[in-house]
């Protein structure tokens, strides 16, 4: 049976149980344990992937082609675990399951209800994780603040749950934050008292809580938390504010939250190994080297909207000893009269995924300039389809080249909807998603990224486990990505394309998606139609990254 440990938040939003959430995943997971992870969304949103990046930042997509939150990505880049769509649930979709439930019969004339009908909707998804898993702990983040009323269902569930497994098999963290107030030089407990006090008022007591601070604690304010939130000395945990979140973990297994939890669980597990995990922070610590790197997007006032590709990136500044200096270029910004400053002392560029026409010039142009001054260039999903557009116009003499989700009018279309869609469709869940087969060309920038044991060149600035062929096409070099996209490269424009110098270097495997294209004669120029950062680790550079930040050195 699995056991079930919930992370709750209180006082303010943004304090990291994310982070927290998924450094306990790594510390289990280094003592032996299968963990599993989800997290519960209040939103009513069915997912987030019809979402501003504005509102909710990056949309993160599973191997099975769940639009989930970026929490999830914290979850598999510490856990090191593929999670798929049982580790995300929102409120909408709680809500569209019970009422077509319901509209199905399935209730049998019950009036249907908060309690029972949402609350059951809610313990069958987590009690499905730890059963689709096989998982020994299964760790739940509730998202949002306790006291926000959106969020009672999931704690009412979250409570069933624990009455129903036992004390002795499941566990509720409580993460809060301690301000320092400079006035009176003192941080303050009052309001984890009083976030704990309300937790409790939902009939949920907390057996560890986790401190949320910019400064060592002192001693008393353990004492106090322990003594007026009713919790062991030892189960109140500091998480100060690190330089770099990779830390945490280590952080966190100082402070003894593995073995509290082993302890509160009655879960005997050897002690964790985290031997790598602590190489990886100390060479992190060491690192007196910097590259920079330009992304140019047009979510960039808000970093989390491109989190896992600038966390890749900086991954593969770790695997090289290069500390990956990101320079965030808003591409609306970008003009032909200002390119050479915006863009001439970067050591490379890249444009990451997005949608609609807003700040798309910009970013031509800087794909434009990276291809003229050679500086490495990396392209991922809508990157790919603006290096595609700038090639075909001005090398493949199209002037009016396009694509059809910016400029439907234009005759000269080389992005487009895949054969069969239109714009008619609703926008929720419709997009290519999740992991599918690449088939890679002979020869190529691709191969040697992907394969260097093939061209002969090995990576010895990094070690980097080598994506694994597929076993349904014999004797190909075949990648599996994850996809989130809409639009395709058309291939009426193949052969005009090509003639002009644009390889396709990774197709489909039934060769009818055109799935990467690069510039041979530039030392790095590359456009991906999925999206590579979702599968980057920090102990593991995913391969395009370290290769990039490579040529950008």
């Amino acid at each position: 049976m699995a056991k079930y440990i919930f992370v709750t938040g209180g006082v303010v939003s943004g304090l990291g149980k994310g982070i927290t959430a998924a450094s306990l995943g790594r510390l289990l997971k280094a003592r032996g344990l299968k963990v599993a992870a989800q997290k519960l969304d209040p939103y009513i949103n069915v997912d987030p992937g019809t979402m501003s990046p504005y509102q909710h930042g990056e949309v993160y997509v599973t191997e099975d082609g769940a639009e989930t939150d970026l929490d999830l990505g914290h979850y598999e880049r510490f856990i090191d675990e593929n999670l798929n769509k049982y580790s995300n649930l929102t409120s909408g979709k709680v809500y569209w399951n019970v009422l077509n439930k319901e509209r199905r019969g399935e209730y049998l004339g019950s009036t249907v209800q908060v309690i029972p009908h949402i609350t059951n909707e809610i313990k069958d998804f987590v009690y499905r994780v730890g059963n689709e898993t096989d998982a020994d702990i299964v760790i739940t983040e509730i998202g949002g603040t306790i006291g926000d009323i959106e969020s009672q269902p999931f704690i009412e569930a979250v409570r069933q749950i624990s009455l129903e497994v036992g004390k002795e098999n499941s566990l509720f963290i409580h993460v809060t934050l301690v301000p320092y107030l400079h006035g009176s030089d003192e941080h303050k407990s009052k309001p984890t008292q009083h976030s704990v006090k309300e937790l409790q008022g939902m009939g949920v007591s907390p057996d560890i809580i986790v401190l949320r601070c910019d400064e060592p604690l002192e001693e008393s304010i353990f004492k106090k938390i322990s003594m007026f939130c009713n919790v062991k000395e030892d189960c109140v945990i500091e998480n100060i504010t690190l330089p770099n979140l990779y830390e945490a973990p280590l952080m966190l297994e100082k402070g003894g939250l593995s073995d509290v939890v082993c302890r509160e669980l009655n879960i005997k597990a050897d002690k964790p190994d985290l031997s790598e995990w602590t190489k990886l922070v100390d060479n992190i610590r060491l690192i007196n080297k910097e590259v920079k790197i330009g992304l140019v997007g047009k979510y960039v006032q808000l970093h989390d909207a491109y989190l896992s590709v600038a966390e890749a990136l900086r991954h593969a500044g770790y695997g090289l000893g290069v500390d990956v200096k990101i320079e965030w270029i808003d591409s609306e910004e970008i003009t032909p009269e200002n390119a050479d400053e915006k863009l001439g002392k970067l050591n490379g560029i890249i444009v990451p995924g997005g949608f609609g026409d807003r700040g798309i010039e910009g970013m031509i142009l800087a794909a434009e300039y990276a291809r003229t001054h050679d500086i490495p260039y990396f392209g991922i999903c809508l990157g790919m389809q603006i290096a595609v557009i700038e090639f075909a116009r001005n090398v493949a003499g199209l002037p009016d080249a396009c694509s059809g989700e910016f400029h439907d009018a234009t005759d000269v279309k080389v992005i487009d909807f895949m054969p069969g869609q239109s714009d008619s469709i609703n926008k929720g869940g419709t997009l290519r998603l999740g992991s599918y087969p690449c088939k890679i060309t002979e020869k190529t920038l691709m191969e040697r990224c992907y394969f260097p044991e093939k061209s002969g060149i090995m990576h010895k600035e990094a070690q980097v486990e080598p994506v694994k062929n597929s076993e349904s096409v014999a004797d190909a070099s075949v990648i599996h990505e994850r996809h989130r996209h809409r639009y395709e490269f058309n291939n009426d424009y193949r052969t005009i394309l090509t003639d002009a110098g644009l390889v396709i270097s990774g197709q489909s495997p039934d060769g009818h998606l055109v799935e990467t294209v690069e510039i041979p004669e530039l030392k790095f120029f590359l456009g991906v139609q999925f999206h590579p950062e979702f599968k980057s680790r920090p102990n593991r550079p995913h391969p395009l990254f370290l290769n990039f930040i490579k040529n950008a050195m």
